[in-house]
C-alpha cells in the first residue's frame, strides 16, 4: 500500500484531514482489521482523530494498533511538526522496525 497520503497529512497536514478520509473512504482496504477504521472514517468524515488516522495508518501496514505503538507515533509525529529533524528518519525507523 502507499502510504504518503496518511504519512503526508500526519506529517506535514497536506493534504488536509477532509480530503484525506475522502480518498481513503474512495480506496478502501480489504484488511478485516480496517473495517471499523472506514466505519468511523463514513460516519465523522473531518472529525475523525487524528489518533484514529496513526491506528488506520499502522493497521493498513499490518500492524497491531496497540496503544504503547499508536502514542509513540503521535509522539513522533508532535516531534516532527515541532521542527525536530530527527523525528521523521525515526517515525519511519519505527514503521520499519514493526514489520
Amino acid at each position: 500500500m502507499d502510504f504518503e497520503l496518511l504519512d503526508g497529512y500526519l506529517l506535514a497536514g497536506v493534504p488536509p484531514k477532509a480530503e484525506v478520509v475522502r480518498r481513503l473512504l474512495e480506496n478502501r482496504s480489504q484488511a478485516p482489521a480496517a473495517a471499523a477504521f472506514y466505519e468511523g472514517l463514513q460516519r465523522l468524515g473531518a472529525r475523525t482523530p487524528d489518533l484514529a488516522l496513526i491506528a488506520l495508518r499502522l493497521v493498513l501496514a499490518g500492524e497491531k494498533a496497540d496503544d504503547a505503538t499508536v502514542t509513540r507515533l503521535r509522539d513522533l509525529i508532535a516531534r516532527v511538526h515541532a521542527g525536530d529533524p530527527a523525528a521523521r528518519e525515526e517515525y519511519r525507523a519505527l514503521l520499519r522496525s514493526s514489520k
